[in-house]
């Protein structure tokens, strides 16, 4: 095995058809899409060098502010839920149920393998008006509450989404994190036992700190995938009441495919690449800066 390994031919030709794909697929796209965000135009206008005017006409449009402060404020709120739902579940898995968790992890873990589009639409029925009055509103009347049109406001909306985001999505991060709690050696929680620590003393000054790496790449992940929220939301309410819910994939999907705007949409799905890039270096930063001051 090591002879295989060690030869330089080989690696090349096991790692080559990844790479290629990998190019293909990945890298070029980037590319092109980075090259077409100094230009403006569609196929059938054709194509003009407009330098950095897609820059500066996306930080003077309104629309596209608007979009990133809705993209923004969703990862966030989206993220927090997430980790916090999943983290608790997590030292609900490994404290508490321990072996028995399986079916629980199971159990909250489905909503993950469901479509997107297929919870949008059971969450919108489930908040739903009218003849077909969904079972939240009918439990409002129950309680003498008249009927709430949820998806008639960008609060009730959000609220939605978000109750959507982290029903679907708590399960995978439990899971992902508990594995990270797993690797806790258990002579360190029962030397903090013995001496005194239980609880949240125990959580708070023993299990959080050594479980600071996967709770980072959980952080991570959530906030990169929360910020290119796209289906849900559309297939929820397409970004409505108006625009007021629309993301900033929503807004590059609709200047790209609905308005031919090829140029302008790649100059937002490089800006939407760049805020990804930052908040993963500013993390890792502040992380390792936390690991070098303890």
């Amino acid at each position: 095995m090591n002879r295989v390994f060690g030869d330089r031919k080989t690696i090349i030709i096991l790692l080559a058809p990844t790479l290629i794909l990998y190019t293909l697929l990945k890298l070029v796209p980037v590319a092109w899409s980075l090259g077409l965000s100094f230009f403006e135009g569609n196929n059938l206008r054709g194509f003009e060098f407009v330098g950095l005017d897609n820059f500066a006409k996306f930080v003077s449009d309104p629309a596209a502010i608007q979009s990133l402060w809705v993209s923004v404020i969703f990862a966030v709120l989206a993220t927090a839920g997430q980790i916090v739902l999943g983290y608790l579940l997590a030292l609900l898995y490994v404290f508490v149920l321990r072996k028995g968790s399986a079916f629980i992890r199971t159990a909250v873990f489905f909503p993950m393998v469901l479509p997107t589009v297929a919870v949008a639409l059971l969450f919108r029925s489930l908040v739903s008006v009218g003849d077909n009055q969904g079972p939240v509103n009918e439990l409002l009347n129950f309680f003498g509450i008249p009927s709430q049109e949820f998806l008639a406001t960008t609060i009730g909306t959000m609220g939605v989404a978000l109750a959507m985001t982290w029903w679907s999505s708590m399960g995978f991060y439990a899971v992902l994190m508990y594995t990270g709690l797993l690797d806790i050696p258990d002579e360190v929680i029962e030397s903090a036992r013995i001496d005194g620590a239980n609880g949240l003393r125990l959580v708070r000054h023993i299990v959080l700190p050594l479980s600071a790496p996967i709770l980072v790449s959980s952080i991570i992940f959530s906030f990169n995938s929360t910020l290119k929220v796209f289906d849900s939301l559309l297939a929820l309410n397409s970004g409505g009441p108006g625009t007021t819910t629309a993301p900033l994939t929503l807004y590059m999907y609709r200047t790209a495919f609905d308005y031919a705007e090829y140029g302008y949409g790649s100059t937002i799905a490089l800006v939407l690449t760049l805020l990804c890039l930052v908040f993963t270096l500013a993390v890792f930063r502040t992380s390792a800066k936390q690991t070098k001051e303890a």
